[in-house]
């Protein structure tokens, strides 16, 4: 994840924050919306297709005044938004949801006043990319065309730096009673009910003519549309209802993040910031499901490999070789304004990547797949041998050649995540603990897919890499005071001595020993590391711990299940189930039971809940699957739900 933006930011009480905004998406397509339903002053908020804001004003007003808000709720499925608002005799129900790039809304109003009532729509568009809405500045934009009005319709259009038309129709049915460039106004009449039905068509490019559903044929398909899903979805039912709305909640958001791109289905990574693909969130979401879901990590195997570096292009950080870290179809990618339109900058997607191939195969036995994707397993390893091993030293290493890349590409990507004890930042190149892993876990499977084939040889050599790399690891990572391993070796090859998560990874992975991994589940497990909400990025006991940090001392679902599942490999079955029962216990706090990208890592203390990080993305496919990886890590009979 691209941690530039996420800020240092406190929430007063220590306390789960309500969640004041929903977000729902189809295809490629999400949209955000306010507790009232409303496009208005939250910065998120807006109508976004393919990292373009298409709809960045839609404000509900009677007679020039906000309603009071009664409800606001997103369905089971997560599908629809429904709020209901009311105003002084008026009781509205907003219902919105998303289809074929098209966001709909429909307003039913029950006017109990003997009085005539305005209803008013504000609209705007201002087709800002996704990075400006995150605060990027950009030094000039494209045009806009004048607005037009016509009858019941306003359309707002854009000619990018691209350069690449984007336009916005708003239309409603009935037509408004007047309307302007910025607004549509509605009559309603005393004592009478209206229903008024409202679509927002975000177009690409060509300004297709093809027929537009209405709303009731609009929503029938898209719930049509995720049926299979729904059909080929686990069955899991605890005695528990609280654990069941968690389940439930993770099930429907991981259905509402997989999209269908040109190379297969992916799961994009998550809302509001990243809804697109990216190459380590797509491999471990797939791990994630891979018990019960495996044609994922089949979409996620095909998609990457067909966008797997071909060529050395240092502004993008690619080698031949390497898996996609990123990609971003907005204004500014193309522009060549920022470096993610594809971007490589990640060093573990790589090692994940054969790691994947691997998992895949040992649970489907889809030889062909592998056969399909064998050359790409075979450049992959290659990177790792060649492009990832900077110094030739056996370790994997990353530094950056991008201008405006990530500093850090490790899955903890802020730029102050990997540092000394003392808390100075090291020098590149850095190797992580975690991908020494990876590529330990992606030799060994490679060498038994190698195998399979009926390539004895290199079987023969990719085992004897692995053992060789895992050897090295122990005697050069290994912190005896510590019972733990460095986090990563710098430039100088010196050990950044900090107690992390990430080497609950490389028990994940196995290339720990095992009485080494039992000394680091206890480091894990000790106050200072497991806050009774989760394990957290870094120990209380270090430099930079901050428990609000992006990354040094927050709590990360995905980063505790895959830690549970390295526990697990391990035999230690007692420290999973405590992972999953703290994040069990965290998941009642947060709003419709949907696990965040991240939360606080304070200390649990009597009648309070975990504490909310005021820009961490929700939903976030891998926190969201969280779920599913802990509960193949622990036996049920384990976990008090």
């Amino acid at each position: 994840m691209t941690a530039k933006f996420h800020e240092h930011c406190w929430n007063d009480g220590r306390r789960v924050g309500k969640q004041n905004t929903h977000a729902i998406k189809y295809g490629d397509t999400f949209a955000v919306f306010d507790l009232f339903g409303d496009i208005n002053a939250l910065r998120e908020c807006g109508v976004y297709r393919q990292d373009t804001r298409f709809l960045s004003r839609l404000a509900l007003r009677i007679d020039n005044e906000r309603p009071a808000l009664v409800n606001s709720a997103v369905s089971d499925d997560s599908v629809v938004v429904t709020i209901d608002l009311a105003f002084r005799d008026l009781r509205i129900r907003r219902t919105k949801f998303l289809w074929n790039a098209m966001l709909y809304e429909r307003l039913e109003i029950q006017n109990g006043s003997d009085s005539t009532v305005e209803l008013s729509l504000e609209v705007g568009a201002d087709f800002v990319d996704l990075f400006e809405v995150r605060g990027f500045k950009r030094a000039s934009r494209g045009c806009f065309e004048p607005v037009r009005v016509r009858g019941n319709t306003i359309q707002f259009s854009y000619e990018g730096l691209d350069p690449q038309c984007r336009q916005t129709t708003i239309r409603s049915d009935p037509p408004p009673d007047e309307s302007a460039a910025s607004r549509m106004c509605f009559r309603l009449k005393p004592t009478s009910q209206t229903v008024i039905d409202v679509s927002v068509r975000c177009e690409l490019g060509d300004r297709s003519s093809a027929s537009i559903a209405g709303f009731d044929e609009a929503l029938q398909r898209i719930r049509f549309a995720l049926s299979p899903a729904t059909e080929v979805a686990p069955k899991f039912v605890a005695a528990n209802n609280q654990f069941n709305a968690w389940f439930r909640r993770s099930l429907t958001d991981l259905r509402m993040m997989l999209t269908e791109t040109p190379h297969g289905v992916y799961p994009y990574a998550g809302l509001p910031w990243y809804s697109t693909p990216f190459g380590r969130d797509g491999i471990i979401t797939a791990l994630e499901c891979l018990s019960f879901d495996p044609s994922i990590a089949r979409g996620v195997l095909t998609y990457l490999a067909a966008t797997q570096a071909t060529e050395e292009n240092p502004e993008r950080d690619a080698q031949p070789g390497k898996i996609l870290h990123e990609t971003r179809a907005g204004e500014m990618a193309a522009c060549g304004e920022i470096p993610f339109d594809r971007y490589y900058g990640s060093i573990d997607a790589t090692p994940l990547f054969v790691m994947l191939a691997g998992a895949y195969y040992d649970r489907t036995k889809d030889i062909d797949l592998i056969r399909s994707i064998w050359s790409n397993i075979g450049h992959a390893l290659s990177w790792i041998d060649t492009f990832g091993d900077l110094d030739g030293d056996g370790f994997i290493e990353y530094a950056r050649s991008a201008r405006g890349g990530l500093r850090n590409q490790g899955w903890k990507d802020s730029d102050n995540a990997i540092f000394h004890a003392d808390g100075t930042l090291p020098d590149g190149p850095i190797a992580l603990c975690e991908v020494q892993g990876y590529v330990f876990a992606a030799k060994r499977a490679a060498a038994n897919l190698a195998r399979i084939l009926g390539n004895n040889a290199l079987a023969e050599r990719l085992s004897g890499q692995a053992e060789s790399l895992r050897r090295q690891f122990e005697e050069i990572f290994w912190c005896e005071q510590l019972s733990t391993y460095a986090i990563a070796l710098d430039g100088r090859k010196e050990r950044c001595q900090v107690r992390a998560s990430n080497v609950g990874h490389c028990l994940f992975a196995g290339i720990a020993s095992a009485d080494r991994a039992a000394r680091v589940a206890a480091m894990l497990m000790s106050e200072q590391s497991f806050s009774d909400w989760g394990i957290r990025t870094i120990a209380a006991t270090e430099s930079r711990y901050d428990p609000m940090s992006y990354h040094n001392g927050s709590i990360w679902p995905h980063d505790n299940a895959i830690i549970a599942a390295g526990f697990a490999r391990y035999g230690l079955k007692k420290e999973a189930a405590a992972i999953f029962q703290a994040l069990f216990d965290a998941s009642s706090y947060f709003e419709l039971n949907r696990m965040p990208e991240l939360f606080g890592g304070f200390a649990r203390e009597p009648g309070v809940g975990p504490t909310h990080y005021p820009v961490s993305c929700s939903p976030q496919t891998w926190s969201a699957c969280a779920v599913f990886l802990l509960i193949d890590a622990c036996e049920q009979t384990l976990v008090k739900i």
